[in-house]
């Protein structure tokens, strides 16, 4: 579960999405980490901090968004190090890592272990795929680190800069987590569509929070983890909610986190045929 969560995660989000007794056990078997008061990661993270030291590099990319606290909608199996231009590989290779040749000013490394927050958002923002930069931008914001991503796009330049800059202006810190975030990337790129995370409608009741919203189409998308329905009541709760919705006149879509991840053709193709026809039913509202 902290893997889908992207990584790291809160007690309250693991506790929700588990039990307080599963989180304890798995922190005693040492199946999870506990960097910080209140804030766990997968082992993963003292892995990757110790195949940096030994290469006498740094981490970077998502294994220095993950040392930042921030979530990833990947979890890097091979840590991601950076190393100086010049440095030349040892003799048997690097191992299992990703190696990255570039130069860094001691002022753009903290802890002489990772890159900073400004020059990994910059990195993580220009290099990864749109999904993946956008889920860390979005765990940027929710973290607080607004500033950080400020000066991320104040220093893009050159090539790629334009990505940097795009991601920066649609990254929000309202998605909860990178299966949001990446649902919401599939969703950007669809001709039409406007979703907005966790926007509040009321005209139905009790008045509800839809994971990504756009309200012109009257579109509703939820990111729709088996997770959050573990009791009968919330399967019932969340049921309920949907037909609500569904009989308001608004088009209702639930995406597992499988397809998100892992088939977004077939999310895209969905959203784009739906956008379709909310656009028609718009404009010929007695056919709707």
């Amino acid at each position: 579960m902290l893997r889908e969560l992207g990584g790291v995660a809160t007690r309250a989000v693991l506790v929700k999405a588990t039990s307080r007794l599963e989180v304890d056990r798995a922190v005693e078997a040492g199946s999870i980490l506990v960097p910080a008061r209140g804030r766990y990661a997968l082992p993963t993270a003292d892995e990757a901090v110790t195949a940096a030291h030994t290469r006498s590099g740094v981490l970077s990319l998502t294994s220095a968004a993950l040392h930042h606290g921030w979530a990833v909608k990947t979890v890097p199996n091979e840590p991601h190090i950076a190393v100086p231009r010049a440095r030349k590989p040892p003799r048997n290779g690097w191992g299992p890592v990703q190696i990255h040749y570039v130069d860094l000013d001691p002022a753009d490394v903290v802890g002489d272990i990772a890159t900073g927050k400004v020059i990994t958002l910059l990195q993580c923002l220009r290099s990864l795929p749109y999904d993946e930069a956008l889920a860390v931008a979005d765990s940027a914001l929710r973290a607080g680190d607004r500033q950080a991503l400020r000066q991320a796009v104040a220093l893009a330049r050159g090539r790629g800069a334009a990505r940097v800059r795009r991601v920066a202006r649609d990254a929000r810190a309202e998605a909860a987590n990178p299966f949001e975030s990446c649902l919401r990337a599939i969703a950007n790129q669809v001709p039409g569509l406007n979703v907005q995370p966790q926007v509040l409608i009321t005209s139905v009741t009790p008045w509800c929070r839809p994971d990504l919203v756009d309200t012109d189409l009257h579109v509703a998308l939820e990111a729709d983890s088996f997770t959050w329905h573990s009791d009968r009541q919330a399967l019932a709760r969340d049921a309920r909610r949907y037909n609500l919705l569904v009989a308001d006149g608004w088009w209702v879509l639930r995406f597992a986190w499988e397809d998100v991840m892992f088939d977004a053709g077939y999310v895209r193709s969905v959203l784009t045929r739906v956008a379709e026809l909310a656009k028609a039913a718009a404009h010929h509202p007695s056919a709707a």
